[in-house]
């Protein structure tokens, strides 16, 4: 069995919800290993008319079984918010296998040290306990998954992808013909559409190394097959016209714009991919437009767009209405266009039915085509527009000599997008109504009671076009025969209301309020983010943010805890050979070996969320400025301190302290004074480094010649500060002076916070870093 060490590299995140139909559980079956229950999650048609996702457990103890459905559950609401298997979720049956393992657990689980365990499916770690192989990839025994698989009647290895869950908590997965997951570690949901983009959609991993903490070589080959790897330059690309270069310059959806970056197929150099980050590079972003493509491609050929409709087997005559069944994507409708002997029919209005009657055919044979088209953003390659999966043609022989005979099925709607659980505002509703030879049903819809003005398409309702934005309603579908005047109806909830994200962050220096603006907080240090998502209805919603404008990424909590918060840093942290929260050059997630340059500065953090029906929240933001950390401390002084205070030598620190003197700093030394009171002045003379940081000084503050930087945050001076000869740009924010004065040196800068000064400020200090008193 093939298996891509799938995820891998900078493994950051992406988002979901997912809203199941009720599980109706079958029978227990006998299995070669274990009993297990195939629970139907989401049954969108027959089972040979779909693509199945069949989920499976291993390592899972009867007493495991409400772990593993909580982990079904978590990583299919994820899995639901990524494109494009969001506007693709009604092609998808899904099918939880719950397997019951003789032991807890799986195999080399965390290490080739730890126990083999009785399992129904044999996974394990470290590619099966190899010892040449990674820690991280995951592996399963094919056959014995296909077995349990089979389980799921109509499923079969044509129509189905299997996932694999290992009861585990560590960070691993694979992507081979059978895609496999830990189902417990905070990025496990995110493991699974990353492993699915392998198994499913053919796309190779962007990570620039294999073993974590080796980086990988350069690439010295020809062109590679992937679509999303390339040795072509940008201008290469268009005047070939080859790989990406229809997406070239687009905004990415993963972030950052669809260009060339170096790095991919687990090399560092001589070849490139088109986004800086993409779900194939760094886990919580989305897939970029390349990669959904092949996505869009390799999920839509699963199925039939034609569902069913007028038999073509026999010619029919020209007296009747032809029928075609189509899919109906959650996001967008279908086009259906009709054609006789090679020529449209005007205006059909994407109609599923053609009355042959208006068309007053001459007499004789002629070919009525009936195309269906999946219009898609997400594809531009023509050549995968026309191919089966996004267009299909069925054609049938009309002969003006046959006579129809009249076949009139009680008026019914015979499908529909389900009802047993709200529909999102921005989705796209459909009936399917019984087809008499003679005549075309008609529909009307309402929304709470009021008729919806004609959209212009047959059996379809796009809610994005009515622009609900709040609150619950009321849709319904009449149904009705133009002729017997019968009627009937089917009402589904829509639930238009927004979901809210609450954010949590660590205690900063500095916090700023300013009307209608987003609150400003400045951090000296690491900061935290903690998001909570909230809704009106029941049903997960997964939160999401984005640094500085770029990619949305899934808030996952913390790599190593789920109940952690995401910590930000200057540089990023590395787990496990993997860097997450980077405020620096690169972006939020970055390559472990590539050099970064401190992200010190004030960063936009945007943040929303999606509810289980797709709906998604209204961004907001807050603003975090980052400066560089206090100098370690090689003297503190806490409490209180009698007399005057010397500075004379490494960095002294005042940490909740009380000085009842004045305070010296001696050239080359430092000092920090934290939550302090001095109740003297302050003077130095070619210090390193000054920081007072929500410090009270009851006297005047003068600083001459300081080599290094002052910092001057949320600080209370009774008298004057005077900033004279500092080598950089002193940081004078959200406090209050008596009276401030520089000269040579730079202004100061306020990080968005102006000092409140009493006195009179020279004009040397002002650019926006003060406001009278």
């Amino acid at each position: 069995m093939r298996i891509r060490a799938g995820l891998c590299v900078a493994a950051l995140v992406a988002a979901g919800s997912a809203v199941a139909t009720p599980a109706v559980a079958a029978p227990t079956v006998a299995s070669p290993a274990g009993s297990a229950t195939v629970v139907p999650i989401q049954v969108t048609g027959d089972p040979a008319t779909r693509f199945n996702l069949v989920l499976l457990g291993d390592g899972y103890t009867e007493a495991d079984l409400p772990t593993f459905r909580a982990h079904v559950d978590r990583h299919l609401s994820t899995l639901w918010t990524i494109e494009p298997f969001k506007s693709y979720r009604s092609y998808v049956n899904v099918y939880a296998v719950e397997i019951v393992s003789p032991e807890s657990g799986v195999d080399c689980d965390p290490g080739l040290s730890a126990p083999r365990r009785d399992t129904a499916l044999n996974m394990g770690f470290w590619g099966g306990c190899n010892p040449a192989s990674v820690q991280r990839l995951l592996t399963v025994d094919g056959t014995a998954a296909n077995t349990y698989a089979d389980l799921a009647v109509g499923t079969n290895p044509g129509n189905r992808q299997l996932i694999a869950l290992a009861n585990s908590d560590t960070y691993g997965g694979a992507g081979g013909s059978n895609a496999t997951a830990s189902g417990g570690n905070a990025l496990s949901a995110l493991i699974s559409p990353h492993e699915l983009g392998h198994s499913l959609g053919g796309l190779q991993d962007e990570y620039d190394y294999y073993a974590r903490g080796v980086p990988g070589d350069a690439y010295d080959g020809p062109e590679p097959d992937s679509a999303h790897h390339t040795v072509l330059t940008e201008r290469q690309m268009r005047d070939t016209r080859a790989k990406w270069w229809r997406w070239l310059g687009e905004p990415s959806e993963s972030g950052g714009r669809i260009g060339r970056f170096e790095g991919g197929l687990y090399l560092q150099r001589g070849v490139w991919r088109p986004s800086r980050h993409s779900m194939m590079k760094s886990l919580g972003f989305y897939f970029d437009q390349v990669a959904r493509e092949q996505m869009t491609e390799r999920i839509a050929d699963r199925v039939d767009l034609v569902q069913g409709g007028t038999p073509t087997d026999q010619p029919v005559g020209a007296d009747r209405l032809l029928w075609v069944d189509t899919l109906h994507p959650v996001s967008h409708a279908l086009t259906v266009s009709w054609s006789v002997d090679g020529r449209a029919v005007p205006r059909t209005g994407n109609a599923r039915h053609l009355d042959l009657r208006t068309l007053r055919l001459p007499p004789g044979r002629h070919a009525v085509t009936a195309t269906v088209t999946d219009p898609t953003e997400f594809v531009r390659d023509p050549a995968i527009r026309r191919s089966p999966a996004l267009t299909r043609i069925r054609t049938w022989t009309v002969d003006t000599g046959v006579d129809t005979p009249p076949v009139a099925p009680p008026l019914a709607i015979t499908g529909s997008t389900a009802t047993d659980r709200p529909v999102g505002a921005h989705d796209v509703v459909y009936v399917r109504t019984s087809q008499p030879t003679d005549r075309a049903p008609g529909v009307r819809w309402s929304l709470d009671g009021r008729p919806v003005a004609d959209t212009g398409s047959d059996r379809d309702l796009d809610l994005g076009t009515l622009r609900l934005s709040r609150g619950t309603h009321r849709l319904t579908a009449r149904v009705s025969d133009p002729t017997s005047r019968e009627a009937t109806t089917r009402t589904w909830t829509v639930d238009a209301t927004r979901p809210d994200v609450a954010y949590a962050l660590s205690e900063p220096l500095l916090t700023v309020t300013r009307p209608g603006r987003p609150t400003e907080y400045v951090y000296n240090g690491p900061f935290t983010m903690g998001l909570t998502g909230t809704d009106d209805r029941a049903g997960v919603v997964t939160s999401e943010f984005r640094l500085d404008g770029d990619g949305w990424h899934t808030y996952y909590g913390w790599p190593t805890d789920a109940r952690s918060p995401f910590l930000f840093t200057a540089t990023g942290t590395d787990v496990d050979g993997l860097v997450y929260g980077n405020l620096g050059s690169g972006g939020l997630s970055v390559s472990p070996f590539a050099e970064r340059s401190p992200g010190y500065g004030r960063h936009t953090v945007e943040y929303r969320g999606v509810d289980a029906v797709g709906n998604v929240g209204s961004p907001r933001a807050f603003v975090a400025t980052l400066i560089p950390p206090p100098p370690a401390c090689t003297r503190v002084v806490a409490g209180r301190y009698t007399g005057p205070l010397v500075a004379d030598a490494g960095v002294t620190c005042l940490r909740a302290a009380t000085v009842s003197g004045p305070v010296t700093v001696a050239p080359g030394a430092s000092l920090v004074a934290e939550g302090s009171t001095i109740s003297g002045g302050l003077a130095s003379s070619g210090a390193a480094a000054v920081e007072l940081l929500d410090t009270e000084v009851r006297g005047a503050v003068t600083l001459t010649g300081t080599t290094g930087h002052v910092t001057v945050v949320g600080t209370r001076v009774a008298g004057r500060l005077a900033l004279t000869g500092t080598a950089s740009a002193p940081i004078v924010a959200g406090g209050q002076v008596g009276a401030l004065a520089c000269a040579g040196g730079p202004a100061p800068v306020d990080l968005g916070a102006p000092t409140t000064v009493r006195g009179t400020t020279a004009r040397s200090c002002r650019g926006g870093a003060t406001r009278a008193g």
